[in-house]
């Protein structure tokens, strides 16, 4: 049985660079599962309030209409370049996927950087603020090069060198870019439904005004929704660093817990294949949630 900081150690004896992703696999899938899970959720949903990506996806209707899938099948092709790696034959599919669908309409490079630079930074601060341990500088750096090399992958240009440069990036993005937008509402609000429904009904409510403590308030002003009180964010927040605290008390996780795994993936109870994921839009048309004018997205290599 591993000791509680035994892959710390693991990971410290590591190179945050030449093994950027094995490190981030480790702190995803062992030391943090939960959290990167709620983080990467955050990280999403934090991009639906700039404009040109929240009123695009409010028109796809993707986000509206069929959020559970919409939910699982991001979460399922990021995952599998996590589980299988980027030379790996479910990594390649995963990344054609994802790309084949992005390139289908025009978005501007700065806005799929922002959208990268989300999947970096607030794993990191969720991790930090409610974590049973902040990250490492090992996790932090390996976390930058992992994303940066997907990045690549996406065909995506002018990608921060480091975590400090991403940081940089996406707070001066947010600052100059946040707004209301009704699209970006109406795609908050369906995400919102969503995650109530993995609860029961009665809980919906409460599990809203859960959620809500736990954003900041440029990302409440850019919904429109009001800030919750001061009582209610504290308790939020508090009962979920306490989360982090009980299970620095737990024994170590002994074996990997992937996306495909947590409960709130529930569109394919018979299985799924990578290839099939996602949707198929014709270029141009209805169906693919960001814009992407790339012509050479469709790139793995």
């Amino acid at each position: 049985m591993l000791r509680r900081f035994e892959l710390l150690a693991r990971i410290r004896d590591m190179d945050p660079y030449e093994d950027a992703s094995e490190i981030y696999r480790l702190s995803s899938t062992y030391e943090f599962p939960w959290d990167f899970a709620r983080a990467l959720e955050l990280a999403l949903y934090r991009t639906y309030a700039v404009p040109s990506i929240g009123r695009l996806l409010a028109e796809t209707a993707e986000f509206t209409e069929r959020p559970q899938k919409r939910y699982d099948d991001t979460a399922l092709l990021l995952d599998a370049v996590v589980e299988h790696g980027f030379d790996s034959e479910q990594g390649r599919t995963a990344i054609r996927r994802i790309n084949r669908m992005h390139r289908s309409y025009d978005i501007s490079n700065d806005d799929m950087r922002y959208v990268l630079c989300t999947f970096v930074v607030i794993p990191k601060r969720w991790i930090d603020a409610y974590g049973w341990r902040r990250m490492s500088r090992h996790e932090t750096v390996a976390s930058a090069v992992h994303y940066r090399t997907l990045g690549r992958h996406m065909g995506i240009k002018d990608i921060p060198g480091s975590y400090e440069e991403f940081e940089a990036c996406l707070d001066a993005y947010e600052e100059a870019h946040f707004a209301r937008d009704e699209g970006g509402r109406r795609v908050s609000d369906a995400t919102l439904d969503l995650m109530a429904s993995w609860y029961p009904r009665p809980l919906a409510p409460l599990l809203r005004a859960g959620t809500l403590a736990l954003l900041d308030d440029p990302l409440l002003r850019a919904f429109g929704y009001a800030a919750p009180s001061p009582v209610t964010r504290a308790l939020v927040r508090r009962a979920v660093r306490l989360r982090g605290r009980a299970v620095r008390l737990l024994p170590p996780r002994s074996a990997p817990h992937h996306a495909r795994q947590n409960r709130e993936i529930k569109g394919y109870p018979n299985g799924y294949r990578l290839a099939e994921l996602g949707t198929h839009p014709v270029p141009g048309l209805r169906g693919c949630p960001v814009r992407h004018a790339d012509t050479q997205a469709d790139s793995v290599g």
